[in-house]
């Protein structure tokens, strides 16, 4: 028995030799060995997730947006609805001048003034409500970022990654292997933190 093993350890002992030897030779003759194969169970500690569809189905960004894209509905109908109203003042100011009704030209330089001015406040306002929608677009990006940001760390005290990447649509991941692709359950691990919240 002890000879057979001692037989065994040798056969092993030749066998990891002429490895050794075939990876040292350089490839040399012309074949290449993979480190492993492609079925290989070998999982690296990394891992990575869409942005994009993390985005799109994360029920705490579809809140947010929805919330924004109502003030931005709000702020265009209060601009239209000034705006139709300038419309109908300044049709007015045409009519009465195009019929003489001003009983002076000062009159009327004072209503064409007062018109412009107006104008130039509902210009202000436009500008304004889109820098302040601009801003609250600018804060979303950044409560989601960082509410992303955080889970991932807390989600990684429990999964161990070495390193975790995130990807929108495939530009910074050419090929992956699904069996990297941690989207799905952090969507479904941040959607139930979300809804215990509520």
């Amino acid at each position: 028995m002890k000879k057979f093993y001692s037989f065994a350890s040798a056969l092993l002992l030749a066998g990891a030799l002429v490895g050794g030897l075939a990876s040292c030779n350089g490839g040399k003759q012309g074949t290449a060995v993979a480190p492993f194969a492609a079925n290989d169970s070998l999982r690296l500690p990394i891992a990575y997730f869409n942005v994009d569809s993390l985005l799109v189905n994360y029920d705490f960004a579809k809140d947010l947006n929805e919330d924004l894209i109502k003030k931005t509905e709000d702020a265009r109908a209060n601009v239209n609805s000034k705006a139709q109203a300038l419309e109908k003042e300044v049709a007015d100011f045409q009519r009465k001048l195009k019929n003489n009704a001003f009983l002076s030209e000062e009159r009327a330089q004072s209503e064409a003034n007062r018109l412009q001015k107006k104008k130039e406040e509902l210009d202000q306002l436009s500008l304004d409500l889109q820098n302040e929608l601009a801003t609250q677009q600018a804060q979303m990006n950044a409560r989601l970022s960082d509410t992303i940001r955080n889970f991932v760390k807390e989600y990684n005290k429990e999964m161990h990654f070495e390193l975790i990447f995130t990807n929108t649509m495939y530009d910074n991941i050419i090929i992956d292997a699904p069996k990297y692709d941690i989207t799905m359950d952090l969507l479904t691990r941040l959607n139930e933190r979300y809804a215990k919240s509520k």
